[in-house]
């Protein structure tokens, strides 16, 4: 069936395709302008591999500075390791608070260098907490890190007891010198 058809075409423009050959000057021309296309080599460029590659290491020191940056600013806190945990900080936290909240009530003239160098001991502390926060978050859940941590805290709560015991008995001293005359 499609032969027939194909064959019909051919019947149909027979008489109306071009069958003559070029004459030989065209072929000539055609062999004169592939020689010139020839003759007129365009540069080739050589591909320089250490440019590409050299924005890719740049793209790659990049990505990897900006990931340990993340890593580095994602400190953890005890809080972050369990339910429980984080009910121990918030325990601890709001014991120092509320402990360094009667210390300033009782602050006064006599007792500000006590006072003074507990606020001094117990930066040192916080300080050394923010050390073992880095530390946990470098070394994942380490229980030696986390009972740290927890004793950080204690130390802290200790510190601040012994504070207050210091100012009770000032005050007791106080109170008893006035009766005493």
């Amino acid at each position: 069936m499609k032969k027939d058809s194909i064959e019909q075409l051919f019947d149909r423009l027979n008489g109306h395709l071009d069958i003559a050959e070029p004459d030989t000057a065209h072929h000539a021309r055609f062999l004169e302008k592939l020689q010139s296309v020839n003759g007129q080599e365009k540069p080739v460029r050589k591909i320089t591999w250490w440019k590409p590659l050299a924005i890719a290491a740049s793209v790659a020191l990049i990505f990897m500075v900006t990931l340990s940056r993340n890593t580095d600013s994602e400190i953890r806190e005890l809080a972050d390791i369990s339910p429980e945990m984080e009910e121990t900080q918030a325990f601890f936290t709001q014991t120092i608070e509320r402990e360094l909240f009667e210390i300033q009530q009782q602050a006064s003239p006599e007792t500000q260098a006590i006072i003074d160098d507990a606020i001094t001991r117990l930066t040192a502390l916080e300080t050394n907490y923010d050390k073992l926060k880095k530390d946990l978050s470098e070394s994942g859940q380490d229980k030696r890190v986390i009972y740290a941590m927890i004793s950080n805290f204690q130390n802290r709560i200790d510190l601040l007891q012994q504070v207050l015991e210091h100012l009770d008995a000032i005050k007791n001293l106080n109170d008893l010198r006035p009766s005493a005359i």
